[in-house]
């Protein structure tokens, strides 16, 4: 079964109101649904975008909390596009309070406009510190008509259990919502994505937020999208199926072969898959002292 992806590089500028988000998101969405895509993916945080109207200089903390009332409007318009397009959409990541604490969140939206969430597992230093956001406790695989899908935010798919995780209970793609402000950081997150692909015989899509706003910690931003495949014969050159111009305003579209992602797992060059060895796994490392325990004279 092929599988088409639309990973948006969604640009970051100032806005005046939540009309000025609505019409850039109404636009890229619409963009996106003339190459009549089964997923569609926005990356993380794009909607701190509407920090660019609000007060923001003096207290990041609570001006990232204050986001948390565009919440009901954000899954309002997000389930709207998916209904009318007719795709699964993973809506980027959103910051919201649960019980009181914040959680960067990305919601994906079925094509029934039915909401799913997962929260990002793991924080930057940047989220810990300035923004003051709690972990996710918990991965989720969603079983969709067009595979079986997982959510990684951004540092999440540094952490390379979290992959092993729901690609053995089953997952055929993984998305990765991103936010980066400079190089370095969006290849720690680029490598790793496509290494995750490699290592788990499974589909990887990324994307990105460009631009930059005028607000504290989002000033500047580097981000190219991409959909990345296992490294071998049945699959695109150098295991990229697609990637954007670097920091560009843009949509990124692939079509992935869930057919042959199930033979290459069973008769691939290498099965890192299935070839894990798990009884190695269980035991303890064994640590040798290799240096000359007696002093000489």
């Amino acid at each position: 079964m092929k599988v088409r992806i639309a990973a948006v590089q969604y640009l970051l500028r100032s806005i005046k109101d939540w009309d000025g988000f609505e019409n850039q998101v109404r636009f890229m969405l619409k963009a996106s649904a003339e190459y009549k895509p089964n997923f569609v993916m926005l990356p993380e945080i794009f909607t701190s975008q509407l920090l660019s109207f609000m007060d923001a200089d003096n207290n990041i903390k609570a001006a990232v909390r204050r986001m948390h009332d565009f919440t009901p409007r954000y899954q309002d318009l997000m389930a709207e596009m998916a209904r009318k397009y007719g795709f699964y959409l993973i809506a980027g990541s959103h910051p919201n309070l649960r019980d009181g604490l914040l959680y960067n969140t990305s919601f994906m939206f079925s094509p029934q406009g039915e909401m799913f969430m997962q929260d990002k597992i793991h924080r930057t230093r940047w989220e810990r510190e300035k923004w003051d956001t709690s972990s996710g406790s918990k991965l989720h695989l969603f079983q969709t008509e067009y595979g079986a899908v997982s959510i990684l935010i951004c540092y999440d798919i540094e952490f390379p259990e979290l992959s092993r995780m729901v690609c053995e209970a089953g997952a055929d793609i993984l998305f990765v919502p991103s936010s980066t402000d400079d190089r370095q950081g969006y290849w720690r997150v680029r490598y790793c994505a496509h290494a995750r692909a490699i290592e788990n015989q499974v589909y990887v899509a990324m994307t990105s937020t460009v631009g930059n706003l005028a607000v504290e910690g989002l000033g500047m931003h580097y981000g190219q999208a991409c959909i990345m495949t296992p490294s071998d014969f049945p699959f695109s050159r150098d295991g990229i199926a697609s990637e954007g111009v670097t920091n560009m305003e843009q949509v990124v579209v692939a079509d992935v072969d869930l057919d042959a992602l199930m033979q290459n797992r069973i008769n691939g060059t290498t099965i890192p898959l299935y070839d894990k060895m798990r009884e190695v796994y269980q035991n303890p490392v064994d640590i040798i002292k290799t240096q000359n325990s007696t002093t000489k004279s």
